[in-house]
């Protein structure tokens, strides 16, 4: 390339083909002190986003002065010069200045590191400065490897490992321990690795925290996940034994009792062991399985006999729990207590959303046991007689473990669950927590004249624990509520078997210790005694109306010319679609048809069905009757829930593969469905994705902070800004009204934290699909009334 394209100027032309060779060579008879030296080279830079970068040199004597990039010059137009003389020696000095953007150096990414050099001249030859590269600067936002939760014994090394992401110039690693930076230099038991691991030499109470590990350069800073250190004592061997003696007495204790009322029954009632044993302790209850710690608790097992009327009098919540052994509990959570987020250190309300950027925090499914352990838990319990009604596999029940920190239990595909909130478990206990379903005729709940059951029956445990804030327990309801045309009452079977009437929806609770949210399809009972509860309802007008859920099946293939086709009747929540559901595969039928609504009212008459429009050169039906029943009352109560009739047709040749009829549903002097049913015997599955699938799990719990969508921190900012009386309305009853739940005021008020309670409502009611900025702004509306009520920094999160 000649230097004329170069755009040089004439003394580079005049140096010509010589200019290589004076750099190593100086002009015959120079002083090599007449050589350019530099005063001032180029340095490394770096591009920061879309911001060019300058680069600068100066030299001393020098007559001219430019920049090679790459190896090509740099235009002699993209120079600014400066000419002067150095008041010492009177030599004449230049100084150059280039500017390099990002896409001159995105022009060559991949093939070779951006660089530029100064080249000098003097009358005596050329000196070349030292080689300055030009880096676009990036800090990836994943970690390579993040901290994670641990719980340690005391004196125990730890070790947090810490990844920082890629980045041009690496980033830099410090240690965050509840917000505050960790300085080795002040504390001689913990150190950084050359890897950036944090290291506790020995683990002390004190070191209990939340360590986030922060990477940081010229572009960016990124938090990674905190993760929850927990540091306990093991118990010495003094404890151990008094641990050990006390249980031992108060079996020995437990065990004589029983024997005692056992003979005493059978010297009364002469009846068998097996009769005995069911009528004395209360059917219903579960066991607390008590595990063995490696501090050497003493095993007992699952205790043989249950809670009913004797816990329930005695009233000692510690014979449900252990002190925790913290190195074997399965407690299990992921997620920073507040997501990472790069924003300004401070946020305020008025200006945006508190909880708006906090989404993007990892909420990730875990189980608190595996699912074999879900089975074993079951199969513990089959073996006792007086719990034979408890479960009905695992499919119909959610197991975990929880400590203060809460969480959640869910029955897949029901719509049953229960929220556990924060610190509802006191600090220092672990509970066994179960959730499960039932069928009527396991429990047999009784009902009397109209009254109807408007709910699945559901058991959470076990009964008798000490809860110090109400769980939530929902679960759905078939009921067109309204209050001129129902009396609607929770019902909870008491340590004696029988059901009580614990609350009446819409009068004032007679008590603190239930509450229940009624909602379209669900309901939320806010509890501070696990046990086992159903919604039951009385019509007081025939306009009171519950919602059946229609269903058609029919075989998935068809050998035979026979067809049969089953309608069903079912009460409309989540709970018997799914048991229905997974009958029909058990019995090889599909869904024909997707499920509709029928509103059927209190006004005694049966449900009819009757099939018509049938092709008949292809089709007859085997029906004698021109539609069949199903009986008012059967319906009505909720008690029989697979109530169906079968339409049995008959194909008149084999090749026949196409069904198209009308099925009419409907309820004399009432409301009615019509079914479109058009569809191939041997190869629809349009509706397959109504089935639950094969893999579903069967004890999905989420522990700790990743069972709720408030991150806590934010959770706690909120609770504590709302809380007490605000002096314009900026308070917890403004929130409530914003939400919609201004009918509650007095259940909330009646608690010691009502913001709690409103946040915990949310969190039932929402999870997993809830819509956090509407949250938000209905937070932010109420901050506006108090500019300053919500200052969030970036250490409080």
């Amino acid at each position: 390339m000649s230097t004329a394209v170069l755009g040089l100027p004439p003394a580079c032309l005049m140096l010509g083909a010589q200019q290589s060779a004076t750099v190593a060579n100086p002009a015959s008879g120079a002083s090599p002190d007449l050589l350019p030296h530099f005063q001032l080279e180029p340095e490394d830079v770096y591009i920061v986003k879309n911001k060019a970068v300058s680069l600068a040199c100066r030299a001393t004597p020098a007559t001219q002065i430019y920049f090679k990039c790459n190896g090509e010059w740099v235009h002699q137009g993209d120079h600014v010069m400066q000419h002067s003389t150095d008041r010492s020696t009177g030599l004449p000095v230049m100084e150059v200045r280039i500017e390099v953007t990002r896409q001159q150096v995105e022009k060559i990414f991949g093939l070779e590191e951006y660089w530029c050099q100064c080249v000098a001249w003097s009358s005596s030859g050329t000196t070349k400065s030292q080689k300055a590269f030009v880096r676009i600067a990036y800090l990836r936002k994943n970690f390579e490897q993040e901290p994670t939760a641990r719980e340690v014994s005391i004196e125990q090394g730890i070790v947090l490992p810490c990844r920082p992401p890629e980045g041009i110039p690496p980033a830099e690693v410090e240690w965050l321990r509840n917000e505050e930076l960790v300085d080795p230099a002040l504390d001689a038991n913990v150190y950084v690795t050359p890897e950036h691991s944090l290291v506790l030499r020995q683990a002390r109470l004190a070191d209990t925290a939340n360590y986030t590990c922060v990477a940081k350069n010229i572009v960016a800073r990124r938090r990674s996940s905190s993760a929850a250190i927990i540091v306990y004592a093991a118990p010495g061997a003094e404890d151990v034994a008094l641990y050990v003696g006390l249980v031992a007495v108060a079996v020995c204790l437990v065990l004589l009792l029983l024997v005692g009322v056992l003979v005493y029954c059978r010297k009364k009632g002469g009846l068998d062991a097996d009769v005995a044993d069911s009528s004395i302790l209360t059917a219903g209850f579960q066991p607390v399985s008590i595990k063995p710690s490696k501090a050497g608790f003493l095993a007992v097992g699952t205790m043989p006999w249950h809670y009913g009327c004797l816990f329930c009098a005695t009233d000692n919540p510690s014979l449900l729990t252990i002190q925790p052994d913290l190195s074997t509990t399965t407690m299990t959570y992921q997620g920073s207590l507040c997501p990472r987020q790069d924003g300004p250190a401070k946020l305020q309300l008025p200006n945006g959303h508190l909880l708006s950027p906090l989404g993007a925090g990892r909420h990730t499914l875990h189980h608190s046991s595996p699912s074999t352990e879900g089975a074993d838990f079951v199969a513990r319990l089959s073996t006792q007689s007086y719990f034979r009604s408890l479960p009905r596999g695992t499919n119909n029940m959610a197991y975990g473990t929880f400590n203060f920190l809460g969480g959640r239990l869910m029955i897949p595909n029901t719509g049953i669950s229960l929220l556990i909130p924060p610190d509802a478990i006191p600090r220092g206990k672990i509970y066994e927590v179960y959730l499960t379903l039932h069928k009527q005729e396991e429990v047999r709940l009784p009902l009397a004249g109209c009254q109807t059951l408007l709910s699945p029956i559901v058991s959470c445990g076990p009964p008798g624990v000490l809860l110090t804030r109400p769980a939530i327990l929902a679960m759905g309801h078939c009921v067109e509520a309204s209050a001129e045309n129902w009396s609607i009452r929770l019902k909870k079977q008491s340590c004696e078997g029988t059901w009580e009437d614990v609350l009446q929806l819409g009068a004032e609770p007679c008590t603190e210790l239930y509450y229940c949210q009624l909602e379209a399809q669900a309901c939320y009972v806010f509890t501070e005694q696990l046990g086992r509860f159903a919604l039951v309802g009385e019509s007081l007008s025939m306009a009171a109306s519950k919602r059946l859920k229609l269903a058609l099946f029919a075989p998935a293939t068809c050998p035979s010319l026979e067809y049969n086709i089953r309608v069903y009747c079912l009460s409309d929540t989540q709970d018997v679609l799914k048991e229905v559901i997974q009958l029909e595969k058990q019995l090889g039928g599909q869904l024909i048809g997707a499920p509709r609504v029928l509103h059927f009212k209190d006004s005694y008459h049966n449900l009819r069905l009757s099939i018509h429009d049938m092709p008949s050169s292809l089709w007859k039906s085997k029906l004698l009757a021109s539609y069949q029943e199903i009986p008012f009352y059967h319906i009505w109560s909720g008690l029989q829930p697979f109530l169906h009739c079968t339409f049995t047709l008959e194909r008149l040749s084999t090749s026949t593969c196409e069904l198209a009829c009308k099925i009419w549903v409907w309820q004399v002097e009432g409301d009615g469905q019509s079914f479109t049913v058009n569809f191939n015997i041997a190869k629809d599955t349009r509706f397959s994705d109504w089935l639950v699938p094969d893999n579903e799990v069967a004890t999905p719990a989420l522990v700790g902070p990743s069972a709720f969508k408030i991150p806590f921190l934010i959770r706690q900012k909120i609770i504590s800004s709302l809380d007490p009386p605000g002096t314009r309305g900026a308070d917890w009853r403004t929130l409530a009204q914003k939400l919609n739940l201004d009918s509650h005021l007095s259940f909330f008020a009646s608690k010691s934290s009502p913001t709690a309670m409103i946040l915990n409502l949310w969190e039932a009611r929402h999870f997993p699909n809830g819509n956090l900025s509407q949250l938000a702004a209905a937070v932010a509306e109420v901050g506006k009334q108090d500019g300053a009520l919500f200052a969030v920094s970036e250490a409080e999160c």
